[in-house]
C-alpha cells in the first residue's frame, strides 16, 4: 500500500531548474522545503522505509493557476523534499539502491499549491 505526505508551497518559492540565480538563494530555498517536508512528517509521520527495501517516489505538483508549465523543471523542488524525508528518517537513502525516482507529475489546479510525494515499495 502506497504512502503519502503533502507538503503545501504556502510561500515558499519553487525551485526551478531554469532558474539563474545566486546559488545562496538557491541553498535558501532548498533548505525551506527540506524543512516543510520534514515538519510535514512530523505533522502526519509516515512509517519508516527499513533500508533493504526499495521503494517508488512519485512527485505530483499541484499549482494555483492554471496553464502551460513544464513539471519536469521542478525536479530540484521534489529533490528538496526528498532530502527532508530522509532527514525525517522515513528513508534509509535517496540513492539508486533504495529508491526509484521522483517520478515527476503535473496535478491539478488547486486553491493552495502543494506537493504530494507517494512512496511505494517495489516488489522484491
Amino acid at each position: 500500500e502506497p504512502w503519502t505526505l503533502t507538503i503545501p508551497k504556502g510561500d515558499l518559492p519553487w525551485i526551478n531548474s531554469n532558474q539563474r540565480v545566486h546559488r545562496m538563494v538557491t541553498a535558501k530555498a532548498t533548505a525551506a522545503w527540506k524543512a516543510a517536508a520534514i515538519d510535514a512528517d512530523r505533522a502526519n509521520p509516515l512509517p519508516y522505509v527499513h533500508a533493504g527495501l526499495q521503494v517508488h517516489v512519485t512527485a505530483t505538483f499541484h499549482k494555483a493557476r492554471a496553464g502551460r508549465w513544464d513539471v519536469g523543471n521542478l525536479y530540484p523542488t521534489a529533490k528538496a523534499i526528498l532530502d527532508g524525508i530522509v532527514a525525517a528518517g522515513v528513508l534509509y537513502d535517496d540513492d539508486n539502491l533504495h529508491v526509484i525516482g521522483p517520478d515527476m507529475r503535473a496535478g491539478e489546479k488547486r486553491a493552495e499549491a502543494c506537493v504530494v510525494i507517494t512512496i511505494e515499495p517495489v516488489a522484491a
